[in-house]
């Protein structure tokens, strides 16, 4: 089968959309698919196509930026061409360019798929929510062109006044989450090389430096922890300057950050690689996802700590807090309380025990193999449903 994968961003971009597109592309080749992925050309260093994994990345030129949005004049050229030559279109939203995409589904009778990951709220100003409402307005028209929309959790689909309005069309099918194992050596060599002085309890992050993240939730929280553990240290793992969208969210809390900094109660790890990755969860003793609203409906970062033996803390957020509460390893706490979160961290530290499970089951659950099979069965439905033989 060939798919066509539509998103606005794409890999080396990292969030946790684009690595869940990037892991279900690479399953899907495996699995003796084609797979092509339109997106962004969103640093002009990027090839403009190139092949990676397998997965063929065709990059749209970039003429300008809103906020998080980006405008591609040659966009619609590439989408109506590769639509031509797919068997089958996957969307992932939130995007501006999904309604057009999906529209060339319905008249080229193609199956078309959503793959729902959040619902999108923009930085403050008006340009931004100018933006946040023409995204919006084509997200909607893409909800009614397309055949499929997938989501991770009923939780967040009985909570999302998008997915509400769709609901004849929803498939829940959980994420797909994969790292590599690694060794005693390489986590005993990674404390050595970030956490020389032996601080704890290590606190983790692993997330991009942005406003929905809740980190100043967390720095709040710190500020209590280290009154009973002055050499708490939270190693925040992701990337965290110039971020689009994110510059001012940065600029104003990089003061009380360079303070923790200072103190050595706060370490920036910047963009791990995976096997760096697993080495960080190993290493540390809780990992938080403080996130503040619905941009986030999940977390996969929760179910990485988890297969490495590492119990999380998350917002009461729908769709969040369901890792937690699905495997009972760790703490759900109310949305931007840095009180609740700072007694969460403790108890977690000194009642390791209560929040330990095997992790075997939990990764089986989430291969990506085991997806891309889910997926497959939708895809299957659609093409019987519109009676469509896909090329070999």
């Amino acid at each position: 089968m060939n798919v066509l994968v539509v998103l606005t961003y794409y890999r080396p971009h990292t969030s946790g959309l684009t690595i869940y597109a990037e892991r279900l592309a690479e399953a899907m080749v495996k699995r003796g698919h084609q797979v092509t992925v339109l997106t962004s050309q969103f640093e002009k260093n990027l090839p403009r196509e190139e092949v990676r994994n397998g997965v063929r990345i065709v990059r749209a030129p970039v003429l300008f930026r809103i906020s998080k949005g980006v405008i591609m004049p040659s966009f619609g050229w590439l989408a109506t061409k590769l639509a031509k030559e797919s068997d089958l279109i996957h969307l992932h939203l939130p995007q501006f360019d999904a309604a057009g995409v999906a529209l060339r589904g319905r008249l080229m009778k193609k199956p078309t798929v959503i793959t729902y990951h959040c619902d999108l709220i923009m930085p403050p100003g008006a340009l931004s929510r100018l933006a946040n409402a023409a995204v919006l307005v084509m997200n909607e028209m893409a909800g009614w062109f397309t055949h499929r929309i997938v989501t991770y959790t009923q939780d967040y689909a009985d909570n999302s006044k998008y997915l509400s309005r769709f609901a004849k069309k929803l498939k829940i099918i959980q994420p797909p989450v994969e790292l590599p194992e690694t060794t005693e050596d390489k986590v005993r060599l990674f404390s050595q090389q970030h956490n020389p002085e032996r601080c704890s309890p290590v606190i983790g992050m692993a997330a991009r430096f942005a406003t929905e993240k809740g980190v100043e939730v967390l720095m709040n929280a710190l500020k209590i922890v280290v009154e009973k553990y002055p050499r708490a240290l939270v190693q925040f793992a992701g990337p965290y300057q110039n971020i689009i969208g994110e510059e001012e969210y940065f600029a104003r809390l990089e003061p009380q950050l360079r303070q923790f900094e200072k103190a050595g109660n706060w370490k920036f790890m910047g963009t791990l690689d995976p096997e760096a990755m697993a080495a960080f969860y190993r290493n540390i003793d809780v990992l938080v996802m403080s996130s503040l609203n619905s941009t986030e409906a999940f977390g996969l970062v929760q179910i990485e700590a988890m297969i490495n033996g590492k119990p999380c803390i998350a917002s009461n957020l729908p769709g969040v807090r369901q890792p937690v509460k699905m495997h009972e390893m760790g703490l759900v706490t109310p949305i931007g309380d840095s009180e609740a979160l700072a007694n969460a961290i403790m108890d977690v530290v000194e009642h390791h025990e209560k929040y330990e499970r095997d992790p075997k089951p939990i990764r089986t659950r989430y291969l990506p193999e085991s997806v891309a099979v889910a997926y497959e069965e939708l895809y299957q439905e659609m093409i019987e449903e519109l009676h469509i033989t896909p090329a070999a």
